[in-house]
């Protein structure tokens, strides 16, 4: 699973979504994440975090302006070229988006649709190559002991485990992780932020991470990128953002509400 060191570049170039019924979900954005980076985006609901994500691997179409992975333009229309893409681009969910009724390692195994025929999915006849690059991904998020248990018996920080281990098993460039810690305690959170900031060092993967709760984007952010509707207001290290420049992001005080421990509510 180790990337070429040229992979896992992303640029925005004068970038624009404006969805049919008028909204405004990305403007004139300009931006540039360098292979291996470790980003974090912040921003109120609505801001636009996951509009940029999900115009990194083409789920949403730029009205103009462009986005390039890799230097190439994510493709505009679907195709084999979207799809040749989307497979070195994993994808993390904040609902999980398991299979309940498959197992573990069934579940993983979906990573490696765009590495296989077909027929041998549907079957249900994966190669050894598979099966083991899945192994490994679940491996790295220790929960191998749960391979052959059916998703629909796992806990949440389980599942979003399996969740990762399935976008591992692409064997990406680069990895999008809108909300992954949303529906989860606050142990189970910082585990899950261990684990993609563990992967993200190992691997060299580049790492994008949509976080509502600021105190996790200050302890976990290599790099903070905060969006206020649509448009790019703050960019900068996780070590030096200020209090302050969350207030800018967000255009108001922050609450309780905004971060996982309250006591750091300034």
């Amino acid at each position: 699973m180790d990337n070429n060191s040229n992979q896992g570049s992303i640029r925005f170039s004068d970038a624009n979504i404006v969805y049919p019924n008028g909204t405004v979900g990305m403007k004139d954005l300009n931006l540039e994440i360098k292979p291996g980076e470790f980003v974090v985006i912040v921003g109120s609901s609505g801001a636009g975090k996951s509009t940029l994500l999900r115009a990194i691997n083409g789920l949403n179409k730029m009205t103009s302006g462009t986005v390039e992975v890799d230097g190439e333009a994510v493709p505009q229309k679907d195709g084999r070229e979207l799809r040749l893409l989307r497979k070195r681009v994993g994808m993390i969910f904040q609902d999980f988006r398991l299979v309940k009724r498959l197992t573990v390692m069934s579940n993983v195994l979906i990573g490696r649709l765009a590495h296989v025929p077909g027929w041998r999915a549907m079957l249900n006849l994966w190669p050894a190559h598979d099966k083991e690059v899945a192994m490994k991904a679940l491996e790295r998020v220790s929960i191998t002991e749960k391979a052959w248990v059916k998703a629909s018996q796992l806990s949440g920080g389980q599942q979003q485990r399996v969740g990762i281990a399935r976008a591992l098993a692409q064997e990406p460039a680069i990895i999008l992780a809108d909300e992954p810690v949303a529906s989860l305690d606050p142990v189970t959170t910082h585990q899950i932020m261990q684990d993609l900031v563990r992967i993200n060092r190992e691997l060299g993967i580049t790492t994008l991470v949509n976080l509502h709760f600021l105190d996790l984007a200050r302890k976990y952010g290599q790099r903070i990128i905060g969006l206020r509707f649509g448009e790019l207001v703050y960019d900068g290290s996780a070590k030096t953002v200020t209090d302050e420049d969350f207030r800018d992001i967000y255009g108001r005080d922050f609450t309780e509400d905004d971060v996982l421990d309250e006591d750091v509510v300034g």
